[in-house]
């Protein structure tokens, strides 16, 4: 995971600001997670368990129940997009622009890949009834 200094002071006009562009209200727990995620200004892949992580260690008590509510809330609001990786480890991502990863299978990071590099010429129909609502490219990495 991406190594942030979380504990110093943040942005929290920016966190209520994202939330509340979202018309989500700035409970306290919300405030905490997005000061976490955005209070700096910049993009961030978390897992809930690493975000989890990270609030505790600037001494706050958030739930690990409470942090996959609050991640399920930011998607369905816009705030953020779920990767999930290997069908089971999911990775919550603020920047919602159509980009690429790449999964560092060694480490388990997930960093943006060159979305400018990547060229998808043609997707397969979708089946009747259905439409294409995005499509998630994940790169997995192996160090040599």
């Amino acid at each position: 995971m991406e190594k942030i200094d979380q504990c110093t002071p943040l942005c929290d006009d920016r966190a209520a600001l994202w939330l509340g562009g979202a018309g989500l209200r700035p409970t306290r727990q919300r405030l905490v997670l997005a000061e976490v995620l955005v209070g700096d200004g910049k993009n961030r892949h978390v897992t809930a368990e690493s975000l989890h992580d990270l609030v505790a260690e600037c001494g706050e008590k958030v739930s690990l129940a409470t942090v996959y509510n609050t991640l399920s809330a930011f998607c369905a609001a816009g705030l953020m997009r779920e990767i999930t990786v290997d069908g089971s480890k999911s990775y919550f991502d603020t920047n919602m622009s159509d980009h690429p990863h790449f999964y560092w299978e060694d480490t388990g990071d997930l960093t943006d890949a060159p979305a400018e590099d990547l060229e998808i010429r043609r997707l397969p129909d979708a089946p009747d009834g259905a439409e294409v609502s995005k499509v998630d490219v994940v790169i997995r990495l192996r160090r040599r």
